[in-house]
């Protein structure tokens, strides 16, 4: 199963005042694990920063305006998450911000019968404690020293690795996939098939030197006929 663990950034709390996007970030995940493709974009609100929110993310007006505006990205976007489910952490405020931008530009909405929200997921399974990014981050020992400020893509990639401790631990099934390393940015679906574990080639020799064999033989010899291991051969 293809997922797509996703952040933004953004100049406040709600589009509908004005604010918009100025960071995407998103993490490819297939059958739990990372393919290592990811997306990332900044992009030019059109507006001036809040000191609010600068202080949050960092980014000013005299970086984001030498980047795109949302309608230059926003099919880019959507071509890369294509049909997977999204992974957020408190999926209501990014959804709010991307199903805005979206309409301004006449592209679909995301649905939200396609996300998870990692909150809400951290709130049922740790009633009573904190549920922020960060908080988890400590529960489960992920290292989170490089978010000295908020970053779409950052938070993305910390993010899933906390998602797949909440689902289990990063390695609850044996499942690994092939991954495409086409770089940040590009559209494309998930790998085609899941990893498979084959025969080898050549068999590995035995570490059974010639003197364990011979105590072990010697030591079957003294249990009698009903030894498991004779019954065995």
């Amino acid at each position: 199963m293809r997922e797509i663990v996703l952040d933004t950034e953004t100049t406040g709390f709600e589009p509908t005042e004005g604010h918009r996007i100025v960071e995407i970030g998103a993490v490819e995940l297939f059958n739990s694990l990372p393919t290592g493709r990811t997306y990332h974009q900044y992009i030019n609100p059109e507006r001036l920063m809040p000191k609010e929110a600068f202080d949050v993310h960092g980014l000013g007006d005299d970086f984001l305006r030498g980047h795109p505006v949302f309608a230059a990205v926003g099919q880019n976007f959507l071509d890369f998450i294509g049909d997977a489910r999204l992974v957020i952490h408190n999926a209501q405020f990014d959804m709010k911000f991307l199903n805005f931008e979206l309409d301004r530009i006449g592209l679909p909405a995301l649905t939200w019968d396609r996300v998870t929200d990692t909150l809400t997921m951290a709130r049922k399974k740790f009633p009573g404690a904190q549920a922020s990014l960060d908080a988890l981050c400590r529960r489960f020992g992920v290292d989170n020293s490089a978010r000295e400020k908020h970053g779409a893509l950052l938070d993305s990639e910390i993010l899933a690795e906390v998602y797949l401790e909440l689902i289990g631990g990063r390695q609850r099934d044996f499942g690994l996939s092939a991954s495409d390393q086409s770089g940040s940015g590009t559209s494309g679906s998930g790998p085609s098939q899941e990893w498979r574990p084959r025969p080898r080639p050549t068999p590995l020799p035995s570490r059974l030197t010639e003197a364990e064999a011979a105590a072990h033989a010697g030591f079957v010899g003294k249990l009698g006929d009903a030894a498991i291991w004779l019954k065995r051969q």
